[in-house]
């Protein structure tokens, strides 16, 4: 696999390209907001100039998304926050969300497979607005763990600065922040057979399962950066990879028993999580072996070969899951083995060879430990969504704004009521 790009071109039936994405993080599909008629709709209900402010940004949004195919995250990052800070005005003057009497209307970006989607109140347009904030945030973390060109990895093995790696994690926590967000405050809004009807990657358990794993991607990224560091302790790698397979753990089951996880993003997220909990697992085993051959007693060299064979066969097992994943439509493709895993990857097997290589005679002898894996130790766990708050309210500075809502008001609904008096004729 190349490292001078994150994606590869493919060139299938009647010469039609096909781009096969590099997942280091698990990135959501952009949702880009299409045209809507909000002056028509929001008429009566919001101040003018909020109106072609709104309609502006929103056409702005698309626009710069469909040009760049959503790589122009800093310019989009901005206009979704003066959208956020708009709605949020209008949702705190209407606490009913205004519902069904507005159409916000959106699309999946380069899927034209995927019709469009159309959200009836604000409080779904702000669900929309923040679900893409987070998948501009995961799409940027991705980017940055991708080498722009081989000369910066050197001799095909990847290698990535530990500046873009922590800011690799600072992103994962803001996208959790996001997505946990819209569990906890906008989800919560919505009847049952509302939510039922939301796409697949709005769903809740998927979103939940989101904000967990980016915490646990976060993790095994600061694993990396300890695995790199002199000053690390084994313990501390130990703790780290022990933490990633709590994550992934809660993001897996927390998916499993969705309704959805059989088709979409449902599925190939829940096995995107099976891979990095194999991965996660395999590392906790082997520092947890580390650590316990650490002990005098024949009991723990055993425990601790336990261990090591334990690692090299569920590494085995996380290649597999890699491939299941990477075949999951949309079709992508890992990332060549890099940071902690390129690191596990030699070390594990030639560990676990050694070591029971000399220690074979104990296994002989301690033939009912080899047949129980050690449990692996409990850590509570350090990393967390970063809070996010609704961006505070545009103040509104149309002079008697009542009074030209009113206005605009009985104007609208004269037009419309001679309309119908011309249609009567």
């Amino acid at each position: 696999m190349g490292c001078a790009t994150s994606a590869y071109v493919v060139v299938g039936r009647k010469n039609k390209k096909r781009i096969i994405q590099e997942s280091v993080v698990f990135v959501l599909q952009l949702r880009v907001p299409v045209q809507s008629d909000l002056q028509r709709q929001l008429k009566g209900v919001a101040p003018k100039t909020t109106i072609d402010r709104l309609t502006c940004l929103r056409n702005q949004i698309q626009l710069v998304a469909e040009d760049t195919g959503g790589s122009a995250i800093a310019e989009l990052r901005t206009a979704l926050e003066e959208y956020l800070s708009l709605l949020s005005g209008l949702i705190k003057k209407k606490n009913d969300g205004m519902e069904g009497c507005v159409e916000f209307k959106w699309k999946t970006l380069g899927d034209s497979k995927r019709g469009e989607i159309c959200f009836t109140n604000l409080w779904m347009e702000m669900l929309a607005v923040i679900h893409m904030m987070a998948a501009l945030a995961l799409t940027e973390s991705n980017s940055l763990l991708i080498p722009k060109d081989c000369s910066a990895s050197g001799n095909g093995v990847r290698v990535v600065s530990t500046d873009c790696r922590r800011e690799a994690v600072d992103l994962l926590l803001k996208a959790s922040g996001y997505l946990e967000f819209c569990v906890q405050d906008i989800l919560t809004r919505f009847p049952l057979d509302v939510k039922s009807k939301l796409p697949d990657d709005m769903q809740e358990s998927v979103l939940q399962s989101l904000s967990i794993q980016a915490l646990g991607q976060g993790t095994e990224i600061q694993l990396g950066l300890a695995v790199d560091s002199q000053k690390a302790t084994l313990s501390v790698k130990r703790r780290l990879a022990c933490e990633q397979v709590i994550y992934f753990s809660q993001a897996y089951h927390c998916l499993s028993s969705c309704e959805v996880v059989s088709h979409g993003c449902a599925k190939k997220l829940l096995r995107f999580i099976y891979w990095k909990f194999l991965e996660a697992k395999a590392a906790a085993y082997y520092y947890h072996g580390l650590v316990t051959d650490k002990g005098t007693e024949p009991s723990c060299h055993v425990s601790a070969v336990c261990c090591f064979l334990a690692a090299a066969e569920i590494l085995g097992e996380s290649k597999k899951a890699c491939l299941s994943f990477c075949l999951a439509p949309p079709v992508t493709r890992a990332p060549p083995m890099w940071g902690v895993m390129k690191h596990l990857s030699q070390k594990i097997p030639e560990v676990a060879f050694r070591k029971s290589q000399t220690y074979g005679y104990l296994l002989e002898e301690e033939e009912k430990a080899m047949q129980c894996l050690p449990e692996l130790p409990d850590f509570q766990l350090s990393l967390r969504p970063e809070e996010f708050e609704l961006p505070e309210m545009e103040p509104d500075t149309s002079a008697g704004n009542q009074t030209h809502l009113l206005k605009e008001h009985l104007d609208y609904s004269s037009e419309h009521h001679d309309d119908d008096d011309d249609d009567d004729i």
